[in-house]
């Protein structure tokens, strides 16, 4: 899987279709959660979380894990233009179904639509050894589409998340076929949801997960 063909056009493409809901997914909770000293961001593609985070909490250390070089290249120019110092920022090019990252290191973990793109059987071993990598006192923000349960707006969803798996499994070679929620992932590794907002019609949320107590 690899969005370098996506990433010069991703940011139109999501403007066009989504306009800026997206991105308040993303960024719904960054006021809720106290400052952190190291954070993990997988998938971030273009930089647009990032540069928010960076600007809320300057302090804090940043490990950016993307598949795609050419998306990693445009978060770096993003943080950049925005008139941001990337010297806290590892860029790391890495498949994160591959990737080991360090135990117990990060206090705040980010995965804005980037669950969505696995396999349940991916999910199963993916979310554990990303849940391994935080802290005892670690939070969890998530942004993804989800399906409504019934009505109106669960087939509207479905037909968006048709059209959108056929289209990304062809230009990416995205694992999943469908959607698969990870709650129960994030639960069996540890974690407790906090926090959800739902927007567009049920079609997106945003969380703030944290270890369970």
């Amino acid at each position: 899987m690899s969005f370098d063909r996506l990433a010069p056009h991703y940011r139109w493409m999501e403007w066009l279709l989504a306009g800026g809901k997206l991105q308040r997914c993303r960024t719904a909770f960054i006021r809720d959660i106290p400052p952190p000293h190291r954070v993990l961001m997988l998938g971030e593609g273009n930089g647009r979380c990032l540069v928010e985070l960076l600007r809320a909490f300057p302090d804090a250390h940043f490990t950016c894990v993307d598949a795609s070089a050419r998306m990693l290249g445009c978060a770096r120019a993003r943080v950049l233009k925005r008139g941001l110092s990337d010297a806290g920022i590892e860029f790391m090019h890495a498949d994160a179904l591959r990737w080991e990252p360090p135990d117990a290191q990060f206090d705040l973990l980010v995965t804005h639509f980037f669950l969505d793109c696995f396999a349940p059987e991916q999910l199963a071993k993916l979310v554990p050894r990303l849940a391994a990598a935080g802290t005892a006192e670690a939070r969890w923000l998530l942004a993804d589409f989800c399906e409504p349960s019934s009505g109106f707006a669960k087939w509207r969803a479905r037909c968006i998340l048709r059209a959108m798996y056929c289209f990304f499994r062809r230009v990416t070679r995205l694992p999943a076929r469908r959607l698969t929620p990870p709650d129960a992932f994030l639960e069996r590794s540890g974690f407790a949801l906090s926090k959800r907002l739902l927007a567009d019609w049920g079609l997106l949320h945003s969380d703030l997960w944290q270890r369970a107590t």
